[in-house]
């Protein structure tokens, strides 16, 4: 008998994948977590029924998370890293030796450990010496905190359910509170695509323009996520994402990635016409 995995992406659209056998469920103080098996994609990560990554291609979405903002930012010392459990941003970041301090807030020590056991490859450098993680809620964690970081990525899920403190005007405040006077904030920004969606996008963008004197939109192509069009939200204090790249300093630290490049960089920021128009409505 056929099993398959089917990814809820609208009322109307689902996206399935052939799953081979599944290798871990169990229901979390917070969520249902599911470890499973598929020829095309590796092994995928869901929560609540929703998929979180998949082996294949989750690369994109940490590199585009981390490196963005790193060839920007002169100078990243104290990173904190809000959801990521899986500890792919936190494997992109440890590339710098540059990077002093990653505080990694995941509520659910759980899917941390599930990563660990079932996803090493991504989740190894959770175990960096530079890495500290609080097992607390993203929102109360860091409204406590002010002038503390030099970058902040926002590796949330869904904008609703346990995470929607997340998505709100108070939380980015809190964000741009716990920023040294030149940090940068990094959000996943959903998909554009779908009417729902497009709403949660238009949404998180003008409660980042009400606190960040910058604030800039990008994408990349993530096969295995709705649409497979995914936008991310660059939101600084001072540094613009494409007049103050410096391509050049970030090659010569001499970092592998699959994806993100610095001609890349320039690219991500030039967004298509209805993503435009999206933006320019809540502008």
């Amino acid at each position: 008998m056929e099993m398959w995995f089917s990814d809820e992406h609208t009322d109307n659209v689902k996206l399935s994948i052939r799953v081979d056998k599944q290798l871990f469920s169990a229901q979390s103080e917070f969520q249902r977590i599911d470890v499973l098996e598929s020829k095309e994609f590796g092994k995928i990560l869901v929560a609540d029924g929703d998929l979180m990554l998949t082996e294949k291609d989750e690369f994109i979405y940490h590199e585009m998370m981390a490196h963005v903002p790193m060839a920007v930012h002169p100078k990243v010392e104290n990173v904190l890293v809000i959801g990521g459990g899986d500890g792919g941003c936190v494997r992109e970041l440890a590339k710098y030796n540059t990077i002093q301090k990653i505080d990694v807030v995941e509520v659910d020590p759980l899917l941390v450990e599930v990563c660990r056991k079932y996803f090493p490859q991504i989740a190894s450098s959770l175990d960096d010496d530079r890495v500290t993680i609080y097992n607390e809620d993203g929102l109360r964690f860091v409204r406590s905190r002010s002038n503390v970081y030099d970058l902040i990525l926002i590796d949330s899920p869904n904008p609703f359910g346990p995470a929607e403190g997340l998505f709100t005007k108070e939380f980015y405040g809190n964000c741009y509170n716990a920023l040294h006077e030149d940090g940068i904030m990094i959000n996943q920004h959903e998909s554009p695509f779908y009417t729902e969606e497009a709403f949660q996008c238009q949404r998180m963008h003008k409660r980042i323009i009400e606190s960040f004197p910058i604030s800039k939109i990008y994408q990349a192509h993530i096969p295995s996520y709705p649409s497979g069009h995914w936008l991310f939200g660059f939101a600084s204090k001072k540094y613009h994402p494409l007049n103050d790249l410096d391509g050049v300093s970030w090659n010569l630290r001499g970092i592998h990635t699959k994806y993100y490049l610095p001609r890349v960089h320039h690219g991500v920021f030039a967004l298509p016409a209805y993503v435009e128009e999206l933006v320019k409505d809540v502008e």
